[in-house]
Parts: structure tokens; C-alpha cells; sequence
């Protein structure tokens, strides 16, 4: 049996609602209608916010903090297939938690390493996202990533920046974590155009970008080293690899 949904964390959801409950024996999950064998028996699943919130409500309370939050992390995934291994992992921990402990499970494995490269992904970019002064002194930071890391970036800065006021925005997704004053939010950013930039921050960077330069061995450059530690999918929006 092949299942479709929307493609959101609600729907999502909503289908492991359907599944636990009619007891379906699910063999693929898909997020949109393809082309499918004459034989294969394909259900789509209608988005229930009823229905999610049930479910939601039960993961919370049948599961441990960080089994819960595995299963929350793993949402932000959004570039990889997850969904078939995420509904055997909260199958499995319905029946009985410590079934999650079995790393040898191939979803349970698939689960876990995913929720480590989302975590590693986050914590490189900690280092990687570059700040830029905006004309009202708001700082900006353009970023671009493999997963959806945009909430622990904002959570990180927020303790780091103190009082500033800032805004992360994710291109590709069309998100922004905004601090402004005392409000905290994703917000949904349809359309962008180029903020202003204060008079300040043009000379901040050449700054940036000349110490950068300065503190280089020549001798000791090493571009496949530099590349390991910077891999090029980080540096778009890094002002000292700007040319």
C-alpha cells in the first residue's frame, strides 16, 4: 500500500493516525502523486489537525523528552525521504520505548544519524552565518542549508547577541527568525527585496575581509584543507570569500 499526503508535519501526522489506528500495512510514503503500478493500492491522506494534535499529544506523553524530540528534529529534514523510517520509529516506541534503543533497527539507525547530521549541520553554521548592519542597525544574515536549521540558529543568536535586534533569513525556504526587542518568530517571507544597508557596514566588512587575508600563512594555504573545514555549500553568503 502505497500512502500520499501534503507533505507537512501536520499531515504527516495525520497519516500516522490513519496507520496506527486502521492498523494499514504501509509499504511507501509519498508527498505528491506519481505514476503507480495498476496493481498497487494507492490512499491519500486528508490533513486533520484534529487528528494531528491527537497524535501529537500521545508522542508527548508516551515518549521520553529526547525520543520526542528526535521525532520533531527529524521534520526539519525537508531535502531527505524520512517518512517511511519515521512512522517504523514511532511504531516501534508506540509498541514499547525501549524498542528505540535497538540501533540496529535499520530505522531506528536511519533515524538517529539523521538527527546527527541535522545537529551537525546546525552546529557548523553557528560559526558560518555572517552578520550585516542594516540602516536601522538591525543585523541581517542571508543563509542557504541542506536542512532546516533556521530555529536553532535564531535560538543560538538570541543568547549570543544579547539585546540586538536581528534577523536570519533562509532563501530557499522563504523563512526568517526575527528578534525584535521582546518578540521572538518565524515568520514567512513570500517575496525579498535588497534591505539597505547602514553607511558603517561597507567598511565593516572590507575591514573583515582584509584581517582575514592578513592572518594567512602563504605558505602554509592549504585550499583542500580549507575547503574540508569550509566545504563550499557554507561559504555563498561568508563576506570573506567574497571576490
Amino acid at each position: 500500500m502505497t500512502l500520499v499526503y501534503d507533505g507537512s508535519s501536520e499531515g504527516f501526522l495525520s497519516l500516522v493516525y490513519e496507520v496506527y489506528y486502521k492498523n494499514l500495512h504501509v509499504r511507501k510514503i509519498l508527498t505528491e502523486k506519481t505514476e503507480t503500478s495498476l496493481f498497487e493500492e494507492v490512499i491519500e491522506v486528508q490533513t486533520d489537525i484534529d487528528k494531528a494534535q491527537k497524535v501529537l499529544m500521545a508522542l508527548e506523553q508516551k515518549f521520553s523528552t529526547q525520543n520526542f524530540a528526535t521525532i520533531t528534529h527529524i521534520f526539519l529534514c525537508d531535502c531527505t525521504k524520512y517518512q517511511k523510517a519515521l512512522l517504523e520509529f514511532i511504531i516501534l516506541g508506540f509498541k514499547d520505548e525501549k524498542n528505540l534503543h535497538n540501533i540496529n533497527h535499520p530505522s531506528v539507525f536511519f533515524i538517529k544519524n539523521l538527527e546527527r547530521e541535522l545537529l551537525k549541520v546546525a552546529h557548523r553554521m553557528y560559526g558560518f552565518v555572517r552578520f550585516e548592519e542594516l540602516s536601522d542597525n538591525t543585523l541581517y544574515a542571508k543563509i542557504e542549508t541542506k536542512y532546516n536549521v533556521l530555529y536553532f540558529l535564531g535560538q543560538h543568536f538570541v543568547k549570543r547577541l544579547g539585546t540586538c535586534d536581528f534577523i536570519i533569513h533562509d532563501i530557499h525556504r522563504e523563512l526568517a527568525f526575527v528578534k525584535y526587542k521582546e518578540c521572538v518568530e518565524l515568520r514567512h517571507v513570500a517575496s525579498h527585496e535588497t534591505p539597505e544597508y547602514s553607511d558603517d557596514e561597507a567598511k565593516f566588512k572590507k575591514l573583515w575581509q582584509t584581517f582575514f587575508k592578513s592572518v594567512a600563512i602563504k605558505k602554509r594555504e592549504n585550499k583542500k584543507l580549507q575547503q574540508q573545514l569550509v566545504p563550499l555549500m557554507y561559504r555563498r553568503f561568508m563576506s570573506e570569500f567574497e571576490k
